[in-house]
């Protein structure tokens, strides 16, 4: 069962560290797991032009071509983005809205794949639960299952206080129990739903 984790960040700071613990947690459950970051990537904002519409695919060629298959080939996707103006990355944005390429050649692209948010800002409410609501309002809209931690401190997802530090998010115990949460139950509902196919 792969797992595909894309870090929404252009930073290698909290939110990277914080992906790659969710990854290694599920890498100790079994699965297989991939880190794709957007750091430094060529991603361009979707145009919304119809190329895709048309012809199946993206006019624009840049980084997003690597994307496109590991989103295909996964069962779940985790999403991690820092918190920008009470919102998530414009990074992750844009994957997001050049996704309509995928849809346009198959509109079921993502259904039934399980969908995970994480969240990191740099004050303990600083948008967290606004940039996760934004992760899972693209999961709905695709046909993904979005699935957070459940009440008690992971009602949305996983949240983080990284105080703007690296150092800062490793010391968030709440952070760390939100994210714990999120990933058994994200885990459990990938297992349960690939035995019931």
């Amino acid at each position: 069962m792969k797992v595909l984790g894309i870090c929404g960040s252009p930073r290698k700071q909290a939110t990277h560290h914080v992906l790659n613990e969710a990854l290694q947690m599920l890498d100790e459950k079994g699965f297989e797991t991939e880190f794709y970051s957007l750091r430094g990537k060529n991603i361009s904002p979707c145009r919304h032009c119809d190329y895709c519409m048309k012809h199946k695919e993206c006019v624009v060629d840049d980084d997003m071509q690597d994307i496109y298959p590991l989103i295909t080939e996964a069962e779940g996707i985790i999403m991690a983005t820092p918190v920008y103006n009470g919102g998530l990355s414009a990074q992750l944005k844009a994957v997001m809205d050049r996704c309509r390429a995928l849809g346009a050649r198959d509109f079921d692209f993502l259904r039934y794949k399980v969908g995970m948010a994480i969240a990191v800002g740099g004050d303990r409410i600083g948008g967290q639960e606004l940039a996760i609501q934004q992760i899972m309002t693209f999961f709905i809209l695709t046909g993904a299952i979005p699935v957070s931690g459940g009440a008690y401190g992971a009602n949305m997802g996983a949240n983080f206080w990284s105080k703007d530090t690296l150092e800062g998010v490793k010391q968030d115990e709440e952070g760390f129990k939100s994210l714990r949460k999120t990933v058994k139950r994200f885990s459990n509902f990938i297992e349960n739903f690939e035995i019931k196919k």
